[in-house]
């Protein structure tokens, strides 16, 4: 049993689905009807966050009416799209459970593995995440992709993420409060799993295919998503260049001791043009993309003195009983704690 728990009445400790939702109108019906079953089995209460993240369908107006038959469901409406992580964030801020399970509403994660999440953890496991055994739905190029990325984190970054899981986990009582602490802005949700340190363990599953719509990240967005990960939780980007910067000069010496050489043995000068040209590109894009990674770090501290809001807000839902008038309520930035 859990050391948070053991002294508790488990009926009384309530569980929190935070599921962030951009433009998902299309597989919502089938999301509640599997979440909700899964929910009215557990014996305790439970509610699920539902976080619109700038969805251009009908998203709200579904997710709002599915709060009016039935009091579990909260949404927050964010007043534009703020991106998956923050999304997560805001559902954390405004989930009143005190144990929490991430999701996607595309079905890829099956909600069925819910009560398998609570029973690893009542074992004393406080982060519970879905091992993936397969990820047959994705493309050839983003399985590559993915597995170099998390290899190459993994080497570089101060904290270890495991390679086949990705949001879908549940926190126990202590990590879900120790997560609430962490407020920096440029987020990258699955090194902050790993970053609080409490006991893990991973629940195979097959990922399937999304049972509607289509997915909102691109190559582009995915190659954002990867700097993000690696800039917020590694300097070895920015070390890496000091052991560069000094290959070079090796070059340099070298290539300079050949020259001297040349001139001596052959009494003329050297016909250095093309490889002066190609020298002068060599370290000129060097130095470029070290501006570059520099930048990437810099542009991180901007944000952070800046101390804006995570995200704002249009509403906040959340029906006291089924089919009851919604209270409203303008929230400008989380408690930043």
């Amino acid at each position: 049993m859990n050391a948070t728990a053991e002294d508790r009445d488990e009926t009384t400790i309530p569980l929190s689905v935070i599921v962030p939702m951009h433009n998902e109108a299309d597989v919502l019906d089938e999301f509640f009807e599997r979440t909700l079953s899964v929910l009215d089995k557990l014996d305790m209460p439970s509610e699920i966050v539902c976080v619109n993240d700038g969805s251009h369908d009908d998203t709200l107006a579904r997710l709002t009416a599915r709060a009016m038959r039935d009091s579990r469901i909260v949404v927050v409406d964010l007043s534009r799209n703020f991106g998956k992580e923050v999304a997560m964030t805001a559902g954390l801020d405004h989930a009143s459970g005190e144990i929490t399970v991430f999701i996607d509403a595309d079905l890829q994660d099956p909600p069925e593995l819910i009560p398998e999440f609570l029973a690893r953890w009542r074992e004393g496991y406080e982060n519970v995440y879905g091992a993936r055994t397969s990820r047959r739905s994705d493309t050839m190029m983003k399985r590559l992709t993915a597995k170099g990325f998390y290899q190459l984190f993994n080497r570089m970054a101060d904290v270890q993420v495991p390679i086949d899981a990705g949001d879908f986990r549940l926190l126990g009582i202590q990590a879900t409060a120790a997560l609430r602490q962490l407020r920096e802005r440029r987020r990258f949700m699955k090194a902050l799993f790993s970053w609080l340190g409490y006991p893990s363990v991973g629940v195979p599953y097959v990922r399937p295919q999304r049972a509607a719509g289509k997915s909102s990240f691109n190559f582009w967005r995915l190659w954002n998503f990867a700097i993000e990960g690696f800039t917020s939780h590694s300097s070895a980007l920015l070390r890496m260049w000091t052991y560069l910067g000094l290959l070079a000069a090796g070059v340099c010496m070298l290539f300079g001791l050949y020259f001297v050489v040349e001139y001596f043995v052959s009494d003329s000068n050297p016909q250095g043009f093309y490889i002066t040209i190609l020298m002068v590109i060599f370290f000129g894009s060097l130095q470029m993309i070290t501006l570059g990674i520099i930048g990437e770090y810099v542009g991180r501290i901007y944000d952070e003195v800046k101390d804006r809001p995570l995200y704002l807000t249009n509403s906040v839902v959340r029906f006291d009983e089924p089919k009851a008038k919604p209270k409203r309520r303008k929230k400008s930035a989380p408690d930043a704690g």
